[in-house]
């Protein structure tokens, strides 16, 4: 089965060339290598081609390479096992030599000769050379490159001897009709306009690795190409700071309790905020009093989101500075976003209304780009019906214990029956599952076993229903107090990045 194109990265840039004069070199990442000599151009393909075999090899991954020989250009993809597809091929046309000037009327033009080399239909193996190129050139797909002959017009080709055991054909072009005498050279092709061409080259530069015995060897003065696992994290960390047009709001949504909705909500809002550079806000839309100014850091002052409301139109005035939103949210100073508190008044009974959400909402994309939203366990109440509507992205979070995954369920089954905007955000929601342990248990190893082996049926559970499932490991650092990014070990943080990206993808 053919690979589709775009599946394949289009890094390292890989170029292979093989020039007319009998030489060759494979080009990755802006490195040159010599390709071994050849006694046909086939050979000198096959040769390149078994380089770039070992490239793909190395990365344990099929990659794109850039062909360009004497009869044409095009684009080919390898793979580690020796196989390689044609993505295109454009043959160079066939250039035609000036006809000699007619003596007479009647003199008929002569048929112009022209010598051009072309495969041999068994070649002549190649001196043997060292190291494993020749033993990797021999398993190569000799067909792919070029993938079609090259066509010239109204040509007979004759086979003839060369020398140096290469095949050649002289290509005779069929003479034609008398006609009029040449009397001179052939005129210049059109001059090109400077708007076709262009002196910036597009294609990326690849950066060499930071991670692993790669990046070790890199710093060492070893150039090292990265590995598979950290093109996978750069790409995430570039879909994560990319900036949108407009304002993006998501909601963090399980009908549970403990279902790990505040955690998901800060992680979430500092890996958009860190990566993006982007304003960022969390929200605490719970009905009277959440949790999320317990899990995050405090400011100077008690403000919350009834404090916000109550003061909408001073702060939706053209005439309001940016710097005045800083009275009412709490700055998180590590992970670089703001914490828009529930009201945690003990003795207030006042419930959040939907009309309530829109003027909150409205002042919140007015001030930051990204808005987190956390929200309580009722689906019913108008403070979360209100807060889908402005939702983009559905995040449905759910812990590796089964009351948990039951009410996430339900809560995308409740949004699915409502159809419209509340079922397309169900269909495209990112389901969350962590391997956290239920705070009652004792955390041992046997624990933590078992809560993969749920984590795992969990999201093989929810994974034909919405867009994404994303598994996050254990971690000491996130059960109890403060959530913060740095406290998390490598693995934790790799998993919420991509999940980040994964919500990021639904913009």
């Amino acid at each position: 089965m053919s690979t589709a194109s775009t599946e394949v990265l289009a890094f390292p840039h890989i170029k292979a060339i093989v020039r007319d004069n009998g030489t060759a070199e494979v080009v990755v990442a802006g490195n040159s290598r010599v390709v071994p000599d050849g006694d046909t151009l086939q050979d000198l393909r096959n040769n390149a081609l078994a380089l770039v075999v070992s490239e793909a090899q190395t990365l344990q991954r099929p990659v794109r390479v850039q062909i360009e020989d004497p009869e044409g250009h095009g684009e080919l993809i390898v793979h580690p096992d020796n196989k390689i597809e044609s993505v295109s091929y454009e043959p160079r046309p066939a250039r035609r030599r000036a006809q000699a000037p007619a003596t007479t009327p009647e003199t008929v033009a002569p048929a112009v000769i022209e010598t051009v080399p072309v495969t041999a239909p068994e070649p002549i193996p190649a001196p043997a050379q060292p190291s494993t190129v020749d033993a990797t050139a021999a398993a190569v797909d000799r067909q792919p490159w070029p993938p079609t002959p090259v066509e010239a017009d109204e040509t007979t080709d004759v086979p003839v001897s060369s020398g140096r055991g290469r095949s050649t054909t002289q290509r005779i072009i069929a003479a034609e009709e008398p006609q009029a005498a040449v009397t001179g050279p052939e005129e210049p092709a059109t001059r090109r306009s400077l708007k076709e061409t262009s002196f910036l080259v597009s294609a990326p530069v690849l950066e060499p690795a930071t991670q692993g015995w790669r990046g070790t060897l890199t710093r060492l003065g070893f150039r090292m190409d990265p590995s598979p696992e950290e093109l996978s994290e750069r790409e995430d960390i570039r879909t994560v700071s990319q900036h949108w047009p407009g304002p993006r709001t998501i909601a963090v949504v399980n009908r549970k309790g403990g279902a790990n909705k505040t955690p998901t909500v800060v992680m979430l809002a500092a890996i958009l905020a860190r990566y993006s550079g982007a304003a960022t806000v969390a929200w605490d839309n719970n009905e009277s009093q959440g949790t999320l100014g317990w899990r995050t850091e405090k400011g100077a002052h008690n403000r919350s989101v009834l404090d916000l409301i109550d003061s909408s139109t001073e702060l939706l005035s053209p005439s309001t500075n940016a710097a005045e939103i800083a009275k009412f949210v709490h700055h998180q100073t590590a992970d670089k976003f703001d914490v828009l508190r529930s009201d945690e008044n003990e003795e207030g009974d006042h419930e959040v209304t939907a009309e309530e959400v829109d003027i909150a909402h409205q002042v919140l994309t007015r001030y930051y780009r990204l808005v987190v939203m956390d929200s309580g366990n009722t689906a019913r109440a108008a403070n979360w019906r209100r807060m889908i509507d402005h939702t983009n992205q559905l995040v449905v979070p759910v812990t590796a214990i089964e009351d948990r995954a039951e009410a996430a369920r339900l809560t995308l089954q409740t949004l699915e029956s409502r159809g419209g905007h509340d079922a397309e955000l169900a269909r495209n929601a990112v389901v969350i599952v962590s391997e956290s342990t239920d705070a009652k248990r004792s955390i041992t190893g046997d624990a933590l076993k078992r809560a993969k082996a749920e984590a795992q049926r969990i999201a093989d559970g929810f994974e034909p229903f919405v867009r994404t499932v994303v598994r996050i490991p254990y971690d000491p650092a996130m059960v109890n107090g403060p959530i913060r990014y740095e406290a998390l070990q490598p693995a934790t943080q790799r998993a919420w990045l991509a999940a980040a990206a994964a919500v990021a993808k639904g913009f």
